[in-house]
């Protein structure tokens, strides 16, 4: 399959050829829609990634760096989503499938610096939990609101609503982590809410790699027809 690239990259390409139209006609989506959202997820998860780096090692908080590392994960994703913005389907399905292999293995780093604060007993400050983690809670509630409509699209376009869907059901048990650890005085609810979101990110990511899978195999299908 020939892909061309457009000139504008808010108009899609069809195959071998550029829609006259901005809506993706496998998605049925805006295009410059879908790019500017990408754009702004991009910047907000950026920026909330270097904040929660810095404050969750600063206040000894395994949730904070897991949350940090969401970010950084989701960071990349939408970077790889604007790359393949207007190729054909099938590459847009590849893009998932690395995005969905990238949230898995930053999931798995997380599982293991979760484990080593469990070991050595950190006790985090929850005052900054709470406050960092509300900041985040705010920045990425609007993301996800913002991506709610695109979430039924194809692999490439459900991938980034999961992914901010997942952020911010972590802000939200980062808060509830800080909150534990204000009224226990024990670094467990840090530690639990650490496992969670570690699991939050093992079914987020398969998702996206069935989904692309799926979405890829039919794709091929379609062609050998």
């Amino acid at each position: 399959m020939l892909v061309v690239f457009c000139e504008s990259v808010a108009m899609p390409c069809c195959h071998d050829s550029c829609c006259p139209s901005s809506i993706s006609p496998s998605t049925g989506h805006d295009a410059r829609r879908w790019h500017r959202a990408l754009w702004i997820a991009l910047i907000v998860n950026g920026g909330f990634f270097l904040t929660e780096i810095v404050a969750g090692v600063m206040a000894g908080s395994a949730s904070l760096q897991a949350d940090a590392l969401d970010f950084f994960g989701d960071t990349a994703n939408y970077a790889i989503s604007l790359t393949v913005t207007g190729m054909a389907l099938a590459w847009r399905s590849r893009a998932a499938m690395l995005k969905g292999a990238t949230m898995l293995v930053l999931t798995l780093w997380v599982l293991g610096n979760t484990l080593w604060h469990a070991w050595s007993g950190t006790l985090p400050h929850a005052e900054t939990m709470g406050l960092i983690g509300a900041l985040a809670l705010l920045a990425n509630g609007g993301v996800a609101l913002m991506l709610y409509r695109f979430r039924s699209g194809d692999a490439n376009m459900r991938s980034v609503w999961i992914c901010s869907r997942n952020d911010a059901i972590g802000n939200l048990a980062v808060l509830l982590a800080a909150l534990g650890v204000f009224g226990t005085g024990t670094g467990w609810p840090d530690i639990i809410v650490a496992f969670i979101m570690g699991g939050l990110g093992l079914h987020g990511g398969t998702q996206i790699v069935r989904h692309a899978i799926a979405e890829t195999a039919s794709t091929k299908m379609e062609l050998a027809a």
